[in-house]
């Protein structure tokens, strides 16, 4: 089983930034044989995809909201990933997740397309 701990939420005021962390364990694991995903979830609202980077680690990509503040990026080594967050914003406050699946090789912007979940981290953005 593999485990996913995020890590780096907390409470900002708007303009500020943070960096999310997703360090995996587990069985043998292999962070360079994963597809990555963060999503986010505020209250009401649907589970949204952020920003994901796949298997090779050399394609990201970044949904409209989030384009040009956020960016997504992998550390083999560490086995962790992680989502600097710039120029945040209040309608950025939510339940960030992040996500992991050894069968993608290309990102996926759906969540039913991994297997692998952290267990969140709020984050909030104060006006």
């Amino acid at each position: 089983q593999v485990q996913l701990v995020e890590s780096g939420g907390g409470l900002v005021q708007a303009g500020g930034s943070l960096r999310l962390s997703c360090a995996a364990s587990g069985r043998t694991f292999s962070s360079y044989a994963m597809g990555w995903g963060w999503f986010r979830q505020a209250p009401g609202k649907e589970r949204e995809f952020i920003a994901g980077i796949n298997r090779s680690g050399d394609s990201t990509y970044n949904a409209d909201s989030v384009k040009g503040r956020f960016t997504i990026s992998r550390d083999n080594a560490k086995n962790t990933v992680y989502l600097q967050m710039n120029s945040l914003r209040p309608e950025d406050t939510a339940v960030y997740y992040c996500a992991a699946d050894d069968s993608l090789v290309a990102v996926s912007r759906r969540p039913h397309n991994y297997d692998y979940w952290g267990q969140g981290t709020q984050v909030t953005v104060s006006s």
